[in-house]
């Protein structure tokens, strides 16, 4: 964690609508969706080991996060129902992600366009 990353005031996890909600001290609050956590984890069933190794992932629509377990006081590891549960997300992550959260989920969304994926909702 960098001297100069806003540490969370506010952490709340809102199953119903799958998202969680995440407020820093320097007064951003970033709304995540499960789906968006999930299909960026920090992990490297995710990410792979090197840049190139990146694994697309699909069928994540519905996935909510079962639990949230604190990792020092640095991060959080996410629990996710579909079992995945291997990525540290630090406050750094958040903090980026939440800066670029839109950018990103469009990203995400053209690479499941140009892969022939298409998102289903239940």
């Amino acid at each position: 964690m960098s001297q100069k990353t806003p540490i969370p005031t506010e952490i709340n996890l809102h199953s119903k609508s799958r998202e969680l909600e995440i407020a820093f001290d320097d007064g951003s609050r970033f709304h995540f969706s499960s789906e968006f956590l999930r299909v960026h984890s920090p992990s490297a069933e995710v990410r792979g080991h090197a840049p190139g190794e990146e694994t697309l992932q699909v069928g994540k629509e519905n996935v909510n996060i079962k639990n949230l377990e604190p990792v020092g006081n640095y991060a959080i590891k996410i629990e996710f129902t579909d079992g995945h549960d291997s990525g540290i997300f630090s406050w750094d992550l958040f903090y980026n992600y939440g800066k670029n959260q839109e950018k990103m989920w469009q990203d995400y969304l053209q690479k499941l366009s140009d892969a022939g994926h298409e998102r289903k909702l239940n």
